[in-house]
């Protein structure tokens, strides 16, 4: 694989093949817990986006300074201070999602995708593919979150980032703004994506490809009469 196509590969893998939530199955929790409201899923989508990068391209710098037998409290500590960076500035300009968060925001420190790529990736990687792989699985669980929040609100408040949807709005599905509904909803999407990931074009059966060819020695070809 040449550069190019390793750092497009670097960026995009994040997306849907490995996708953090969908493919993975990492961040169970604020998955589940946020995305009631499609708003809610982008603004922990970000915020752990904004950490992931920040995290990534700092721990790549340090790789070769911090010590082995430390090395995950000094992960966790790098990881804690861009966290309450973005805490701070939630709660400054935009109290109303900080609220909604809650929590959850201050648990990003601890948040599997956050320790992952900082561990399987950033400490043995470059500052460029380690952003790049930051951004991409940012990006991935971003949109992860982002999908969820939107088919629950939908479905169950009727509405999608409050705009009101005239016949769901009426009488709307309020079990999808439940645990049970977070559950289903995220079942269904990563059936979905793991369909789109695993998707091969169908393969034409013949003397080439088949595995007994060598044992029968072209018989089923001369019994066809080709």
């Amino acid at each position: 694989m040449n550069d190019g196509k390793r750092t497009l590969y670097e960026f995009t893998k994040g997306i849907i093949k490995e996708n953090p939530v969908l493919v993975t199955l990492l961040g169970m929790c604020p998955t589940l817990a946020v995305t009631v409201l499609a708003e809610n899923g982008i603004g922990m989508g970000l915020a752990t986006t904004f950490v992931l990068v920040c995290s990534n391209a700092v721990i790549s710098l340090l790789k070769g300074v911090i010590p082995k037998a430390v090395r995950l409290p000094c992960f966790i500590v790098i990881i804690a201070g861009f966290v309450t960076f973005i805490d701070f500035m939630m709660k400054g300009y935009l109290p109303g999602l900080h609220s909604a968060l809650g929590v959850f925001l201050q648990l990003i420190t601890v948040n599997c995708i956050i320790l992952g790529r900082a561990e399987a990736f950033a400490s043995r990687n470059s500052v460029g593919r380690s952003v790049l792989d930051g951004l991409g699985m940012g990006i991935g669980f971003t949109l992860a979150l982002f999908a969820m929040g939107s088919v629950r609100e939908i479905l169950g408040l009727g509405s999608w980032l409050g705009m009101k949807i005239p016949v769901l709005s009426e009488k709307p599905m309020t079990i999808f703004i439940m645990p049970a509904g977070g559950f289903f909803v995220l079942g269904c999407l990563i059936a979905l994506v793991n369909k789109l990931a695993n998707r091969r074009p169908p393969k034409e059966i013949s003397c080439d490809n088949c595995p007994n060819a060598s044992m029968c020695s072209g018989q089923c070809r001369s019994r066809e009469g080709v």
